[in-house]
């Protein structure tokens, strides 16, 4: 590790400036490229430590708020965010201080202000990680957690942010005949708890599996796509499901409008020696006729915040309606390219009822030759209390509490008739 840390430090607290200050969405920083001039160590310590200081905020800033009479500019608050957040997380207070100190003083227009970092940090070192346990976890911000305990009341979300401050272990999903050692869940997926370097654990060059959180692995085995049949992946990238498709022995079509997401669904495929069609274009133009379908829609994506503690800092909701009207209209289309007797798995990603039960419960009002396959949902592992009135499946990032939790997620399987 280069300069004991301080470059991936340093690299950090710009990732939360970036987040915090400019709106912009941690994938769409390490795409741009924003950590590429890091040793592969640098790197990966970079987006842990900026990771873990979003999912520890407002933790960080109650305790800091004491010791602040006002707010310093957003880098140097973005400095003592960060470590705090190591301090009370056990490291030892000289590297953490010293560093801190170091990456102040050195910027152009903030360097007067290392001696409030020294002495603010040298504070948090003695009195921090004693009452870091004490305070609550930290609570979304307003414009998502408003809509969130209409759905599902104030005691849901709580027990929702206790499982985002929690964080995510690493699950994946095996290629059939393969296995790998961790901990099997329920439904089937296997988690590891510490994994290290993915690229590193046994299987993975062989392409035994594939990493992919449990619940997004539910709407393939949903679709349960047989042998010989036509089957489209609608919004395939990251090719996680793509996978678990072709390994069924399905012809599949895996279709995306992102070229640079699609490279790397060709390179799954390639390692696990599976085949599907690549397909680079807009859902809403595909043509063709499917036997099956699948359509994980592109959402808000706010079943995802315990492995992506960025997105309620880097969004406001303000594109929740044209993601709403996009996955109807994605819907619509999907249906016109499904055979008639064929299926179709609509999914999202999200914890607002706007993005999942209620696009199915309009969906069947709109189309009279479409109903809802409860049967489907009956899996290993499946809850029947995850049932929803409408005969989706809805999953939430505090089911499976004692096992490390689950992405939300919205499923129906939707059957269109002969």
């Amino acid at each position: 590790m280069s300069d004991t840390g301080t470059q991936a430090r340093r690299s950090a607290i710009h990732l939360l400036d970036q987040v915090l200050g400019e709106g912009r969405l941690m994938s769409e920083c390490l795409g741009a490229g924003l950590l590429d001039h890091l040793e592969t160590g640098d790197r990966a310590r970079a987006q842990r430590l900026a990771t873990e200081t979003l999912r520890g905020l407002e933790k960080a800033d109650r305790l800091l708020h004491k010791h602040l009479r006002k707010s310093p500019p957003l880098m140097v608050r973005n400095a003592l965010r960060l470590g705090t957040v190591e301090l009370c997380a056990g490291e030892a207070a000289h590297g953490v201080v010293n560093a801190m100190v170091s990456i102040v003083g050195a910027h152009k227009r903030h360097s007067k202000l290392k001696g409030l970092v020294n002495a603010v940090l040298r504070k948090i070192a003695a009195e921090g990680p004693q009452a870091w346990g004490a305070l609550r976890a930290p609570r979304l911000p307003k414009w998502l957690r408003g809509p969130l305990v209409q759905a599902w009341g104030g005691e849901a979300v709580g027990m929702m942010e206790r499982a985002h401050f929690a964080g995510a272990a690493l699950d994946i999903t095996c290629k059939p005949g393969t296995a790998m050692e961790g901990r099997e869940l329920p439904t089937g997926s296997v988690r590891l708890d510490a994994p290290g370097q993915v690229s590193a654990l046994p299987g993975y060059e062989n392409g035994d599996w594939w990493v992919q959180d449990a619940a997004a692995a539910l709407p393939a085995w949903i679709l349960a796509a047989e042998p010989g049949e036509k089957v489209l992946d609608m919004c395939a990238a990251p090719g996680g499901k793509t996978m678990q498709l072709a390994a069924t022995g399905a012809t599949v079509v895996a279709l995306d409008l992102s070229e640079a997401r699609m490279r790397r669904v060709e390179e799954n495929l390639k390692r696990t020696g599976l085949a599907a069609e690549i397909v680079i274009g807009d859902g809403l133009k595909h043509q063709g006729h499917y036997d099956a379908i699948l359509l994980d829609a592109p959402c808000s994506a706010t079943g995802t915040i315990r492995r992506h503690p960025d997105l309620p800092h880097a969004k406001d909701g303000s594109d929740f309606g044209g993601l709403i009207e996009l996955q109807t209209r994605m819907l619509a289309h999907a249906w016109g390219l499904l055979k008639p007797g064929g299926r179709m798995v609509f999914c999202t990603c999200s914890l607002l009822p706007d993005e999942g039960e209620v696009q199915v419960e309009e969906a069947l009002q709109t189309f009279p030759d479409m109903s809802i396959d409860r049967d489907a949902l009956a899996l290993k592992g499946v809850d029947p209390g995850w049932i929803t009135q409408e005969g989706g499946l809805r999953l939430r990032p505090d089911y499976w509490a004692d096992k490390g939790g689950m992405d939300g997620f919205y499923i129906a399987c939707l059957r269109k008739a002969a």
